[in-house]
C-alpha cells in the first residue's frame, strides 16, 4: 500500500463496512441491476446513488455542464468539496451523499466533527481537508484489493487509459442534485423531494448513460439506503433477514479476501505440485502435461455438442487444437 490513496472497487460490500468503519450507523448499499424506478423505490429510504463511469481522458472540460446547471449557492449552503487528489473520488462520493444527510443517518462522532471543522470552508479546502484526513484514508485504503505487481495508480492518465470516477446523487433541500468533486459546484436537476428521489434520479441517469456509444456498458451503479435488516426485523420477515444476514457475511469474506493477494501462494503451490511430479520420474511430468491436454481436449469437445456446433468438424478440430494449446501454455 502507498501511503496515498489507494483504488478501492465499486462494490456494496466495500460502501457498507467503509462507512461502518468511519463509525455510520444503519446504513448500507444496494447494487441496483436496473434503471427502473420501482426496484429503486423498493429498497427505500433511499438517500442518494453513487454512479461510476468512464471518464473522458483528454476532452476538453465544459464551462457550462451538458445536462442541468450549476449552483453555486448549494456549494457553500451544503457539504461539497473539490476533488483534489486521485483514487479518493469513490469514498468522496459517499460522503456527498452521507454528510449531507446527516439529519436522518447517524453519521458517528468522527465525521460529525470533520463536517462541524470544515462547515465554513471553501470546497476546495474541504477537498484539501478531506484528502488530508487520515481516519478517512486509513479506512478507505484498508479497503484496497492487494497488489504485489507496480502500483501505476499515481502516474498522469493519458488518452489511452481506462479511468473511471465516482460522482453522487441525492435530494437537497427540495432539489436533485449531482455532487461531483471535479466540478465547480454541485449541479442542479430540478425539483424534487426526498419522497421523488427514486422517481427523478432514473431519468438522469439514463440521459447520461445516452451521451456514451451504444457499446458502452462499463457503468456501475449502487444506492445508499437504510440497512434492510431493520425493516425485515420491522415486518417480521425471517427469511428476509436471514438473507440479509448471508449477504453481510458474504461481503466480510469478500473483504478480507481483498487485504490479501494470493500469487505466493499459487507460485508456491504450483511448484509443490511440479515437485511431486517429478519424484515419478523424469517422464512422469510429460505424462502430466499430455493428461491434462486430452481432459482439456475432452471437455471442449463436449461443450461444444452441448452448444450444438455450429463449425465444420475441420473447423472444429483446428479451434481446438488452438485451445488446448493455449492452455498447454499455462502449465
Amino acid at each position: 500500500m502507498s501511503a496515498g490513496w489507494n483504488t478501492i472497487e465499486s462494490d456494496a460490500g466495500v460502501f457498507t463496512y467503509l462507512l461502518e468503519n468511519l463509525g455510520v450507523k444503519d446504513v448500507q448499499f444496494e447494487e441496483l441491476i436496473s434503471l427502473d424506478p420501482e426496484f429503486l423505490q423498493q429498497r427505500g429510504p433511499v438517500y442518494g446513488v453513487i454512479f461510476l463511469f468512464k471518464y473522458p481522458v483528454g476532452k476538453q472540460a465544459q464551462e457550462t455542464p451538458v445536462d442541468g446547471s450549476l449552483d453555486y449557492d448549494a456549494a457553500e449552503s451544503r457539504f461539497f468539496a473539490a476533488q483534489t487528489i486521485q483514487n479518493a473520488c469513490g469514498t468522496q462520493a459517499l460522503l456527498s451523499v452521507l454528510l449531507n444527510k446527516d439529519e436522518s443517518i447517524d453519521i458517528g462522532p468522527k465525521l460529525r466533527e470533520f463536517k462541524d471543522f470544515t462547515g465554513a470552508f471553501p470546497a476546495d479546502l474541504r477537498g484539501e481537508a478531506l484528502s488530508n484526513s487520515e481516519l478517512i484514508r486509513d479506512v478507505h485504503n484498508s479497503f484496497a484489493r492487494a497488489s504485489p505487481f507496480a502500483d501505476e495508480a499515481h502516474r498522469l492518465a493519458i488518452e489511452e487509459d481506462d479511468v473511471y470516477h465516482f460522482v453522487a446523487y441525492t435530494e437537497m433541500g427540495g432539489k436533485l442534485y449531482e455532487l461531483d468533486g471535479l466540478q465547480p459546484a454541485p449541479i442542479l436537476h430540478g425539483s424534487c423531494s426526498f419522497e421523488e428521489f427514486p422517481g427523478k434520479v432514473i431519468p438522469v441517469l439514463q440521459r447520461r448513460i445516452e451521451r456514451y456509444p451504444p457499446q458502452e456498458i462499463r457503468f456501475n451503479l449502487v444506492a445508499m439506503v437504510r440497512d434492510l435488516r431493520i425493516r425485515a426485523r420491522e415486518v417480521g420477515d425471517q427469511d428476509w433477514l436471514y438473507q440479509e444476514e448471508q449477504k453481510r457475511n458474504a461481503w466480510q469474506w469478500e473483504n478480507a479476501l481483498r487485504r490479501h493477494n494470493f500469487v505466493g501462494f499459487i507460485g508456491e503451490l504450483g511448484k509443490d505440485v511440479v515437485r511431486a511430479k517429478l519424484v515419478g520420474g523424469e517422464t512422469a511430468y510429460v505424462e502430466w502435461v499430455d493428461e491434462a491436454k486430452r481432459a482439456t481436449s475432452t471437455g471442449l469437445t463436449e461443450r461444444r455438442k452441448a452448444k450444438g456446433g455450429g463449425m465444420s468438424e475441420e473447423e472444429e478440430k483446428k479451434r481446438e487444437e488452438e485451445e488446448v494449446v493455449a492452455v498447454t501454455k499455462h502449465l
